[in-house]
């Protein structure tokens, strides 16, 4: 039997990867948009953090699903797949605990 703590430490860990995303997707539109430079070395240290933890999740998405009207849907996918594994998660919880 699987202790309740160890779903709790997969949903967390789900949690702040879908964080991660959604800091991913708002620094690329800001660094796009020129609200923030990368010129500077806190920006682009946040910047290269953020881009090498979510670019092996994306880079298999962005290969299946091209960008549609030049805008990249790929983060929206991975926070879709985040979302069902957080769900598949506690049903799986809720079944052991049942047991």
């Amino acid at each position: 039997m699987i202790p309740m703590p160890v779903f709790s430490l997969i949903d967390a860990v789900l949690s702040i990867y879908s964080l991660i995303v959604f800091i991913s997707v708002i620094m690329s539109w800001l660094i796009s948009f020129n609200v923030v430079n990368r010129h500077n070395q806190f920006v682009d240290m946040i910047w290269r953090f953020v881009t090498s933890l979510t670019e092996p999740a994306l880079r298999p998405i962005r290969k299946v699903i091209p960008y549609i009207g030049g805008i990249d849907i790929s983060p929206l996918v991975l926070l879709l797949g985040i979302y069902f594994l957080r769900e598949m998660n506690w049903w799986l919880a809720a079944r052991l605990a049942l047991k």
